[in-house]
């Protein structure tokens, strides 16, 4: 949407007769209807961008600011191909991170199955054979004979116990003060914290370049890359930073002593 956008754009379409053209021909209904909704109120007399941000599920805060830096300077045809670059940058390292947690993912979910079908259906069969015998168990023996059991008795229940503690965890982690602590362990965990600090330090650089190079204001900008940093911890780093800036200090020493960025 965004690439055909500034192609339209820079070939002199008027702004109307783009969004009627995008709306009409975009594939799913959902965001053709917010389209073709852009495309009234920017033909009642509303700017782009706040006919955008009339919809922040679709739009959000980001891409509606640089909208607004690019109609004020008369280059938004620019400023949609750094969105476009940015947004496409930003799906690209979405899917390396994923690429990369699917490995471990699988492996820790393979061997639960495969511990859990042994607990349930193999142990039984040699506990049975071993009370046969009659003899002695060692201790090892008796523990997974002991698991076996319960999770064959306590089945139910233990699953039961695991979508509570799941929804339990969603529920803490909406909160405030829940998402802070996570975020904090989340970065203080060995390998795992420091690919997701770095993942949230690369999406700061590219997202506050992309909105400084558009002519947002520095405090704009942090304050837009704050509420896009994904993590409570970096949030609050940034937001720090940005009042640091505002009493008239300089970008490098704040940033330093959050300790958050390298």
């Amino acid at each position: 949407f965004v690439r055909q956008f500034s192609v339209m754009i820079d070939a002199g379409l008027p702004l109307v007769s783009c969004l009627e053209i995008l709306g009409s021909q975009e594939e799913d209904k959902n965001f053709a209807a917010v389209i073709l909704a852009t495309r009234s109120e920017v033909e009642n007399g509303s700017s782009l961008a706040d006919a955008m941000s009339r919809h922040p599920k679709v739009f959000d805060p980001l891409f509606t600011n640089m909208i607004a830096a690019g109609e004020a300077g008369g280059i938004l045809d620019t400023i949609l191909k750094r969105l476009a670059t940015y947004i496409e940058k930003a799906v690209k390292l979405k899917g390396q991170v994923k690429a990369a947690m699917i490995y471990p993912i699988a492996v820790i979910s393979i061997a639960t199955l495969v511990v859990g079908v042994i607990l349930w259906k193999v142990i039984p069969t040699f506990a049975s054979l071993f009370a046969g015998l009659g003899a002695d168990l060692p201790l090892p023996t008796r523990v997974v004979i002991t698991l076996s059991n319960n999770l064959v008795r306590f089945g139910p229940f233990l699953i039961a116990g695991a979508v509570g503690a799941g929804y339990g965890f969603r529920s803490y982690y909406a909160t405030p003060k829940g998402r802070m602590a996570v975020d904090t362990f989340t970065l203080k965990m060995p390998i795992l914290g420091d690919l997701m600090r770095k993942i949230a330090v690369a999406r700061f650089c590219r997202t506050l370049s992309t909105l400084l190079a558009s002519g947002v204001s520095i405090l704009e900008a942090l304050d837009i890359t704050a509420k896009t940093a994904g993590n409570a911890v970096v949030e609050r780093a940034i937001q720090t930073t940005r009042a640091s800036i505002e009493r008239g200090e300089t970008i490098a020493q704040p940033l330093k002593d959050t300790a958050v960025f390298p």
